[in-house]
């Protein structure tokens, strides 16, 4: 007995929870319909996203760090192998120079322009083939041996020259080296460049092909932002629309309740009067 007391009151807990929750239910129902939509501010538009693309900072780029390190050498190379008056002096600096400066140029000048960092990073390129001639020339006017693929020191040297060993340490390891080891160096390190340059070239290209330049880039943002401002703009109007309509609705309701206000009034005062002319039928009969 007591345990079917016991579910009694549970089942009739549950159910009372379930009668409350449901009328919670239909009171959010009533109030999402009653209550007007209110806009979103305008300031929650999304701002476009940066048409300026991000670059890494060129003394990251393992070209650049290569072709420092072919410009140091040379500089040493030209002032200890080549006379003070021969003008392949500067020829050969200035190739070298221009070599990592077109990279470093072209690089900053990448988030604005991707014609002129080609441009750019075309010219370090042409600049270290200019160099390569140079050193090309000097072995081959000095009867020197340019160290090819048979040269039993070749594969070492392109080793040695890939490692972080030499990065580290090429300063003094170059003292220390002849001219024609320090000419077949700068000839694989130039080499080893130019190959960079090219798979640099070939990501720059793919990138303009399948990004665009900066207008394009520009023109999409702009056009991305322009497009959010639309469908701002109409939802907006949709929601001034509903606004109207329930403004529209609610003034109808008022009119009713006025009308019916109206009605109640003028009847209270109607049996007012009545109950007020019958207690005076009243009043004289029993005179």
């Amino acid at each position: 007995m007591n345990q079917n007391n016991q579910n009694n009151q549970n089942n009739q807990s549950a159910q009372n929870n379930q009668s409350a929750q449901n009328n919670q239910n239909n009171q959010n129902s009533r109030n999402s319909q009653n209550n007007p939509i209110i806009p979103s501010s305008p300031n929650s538009l999304t701002p476009p996203t940066s048409f300026l693309p991000q670059h890494g900072h060129y003394r990251h780029l393992r070209v650049y760090q290569v072709t420092e390190i072919i410009y140091d050498i040379t500089y040493y190379f030209t002032q200890h192998f080549l006379s003070r008056g021969d003008r392949t002096v500067d020829q050969m600096v200035q190739a070298a120079r221009s070599g990592k400066q077109n990279i470093a140029e072209g690089n900053q000048a990448a988030a604005t322009s991707s014609e002129t960092e080609i441009k750019l990073t075309n010219v370090a390129k042409a600049s270290l083939e200019e160099l390569l001639d140079d050193y090309e020339d000097y072995l081959r006017v000095r009867n020197l041996k340019q160290w090819d693929n048979q040269h039993p020191r070749y594969e070492k040297m392109r080793a040695y020259a890939r490692s972080n060993e030499f990065s580290n340490e090429y300063a003094l390891k170059i003292s220390l080296m002849s001219d024609e080891e320090i000419a077949n160096l700068c000839i694989t390190l130039i080499h080893q460049a130019m190959s960079m340059l090219h798979n640099l070239l070939a990501t720059m290209q793919k990138r303009f092909v399948t990004e665009g330049g900066i207008k394009e880039r520009m023109h999409k943002a702009r056009t991305g932002y322009r497009q959010q401002q639309d469908s701002r703009l109409e939802e907006l109007e949709r929601t001034i629309s509903v606004l109207q309509q329930q403004l529209t609705q609610a003034k109808a309701e008022v009119a009713e309740w006025k009308v019916r206000y109206e009605d109640l009034k003028q009847r209270a005062v109607n049996a007012f009067r009545q109950q007020k002319e019958e207690m005076e039928r009243q009043k004289k009969e029993m005179k």
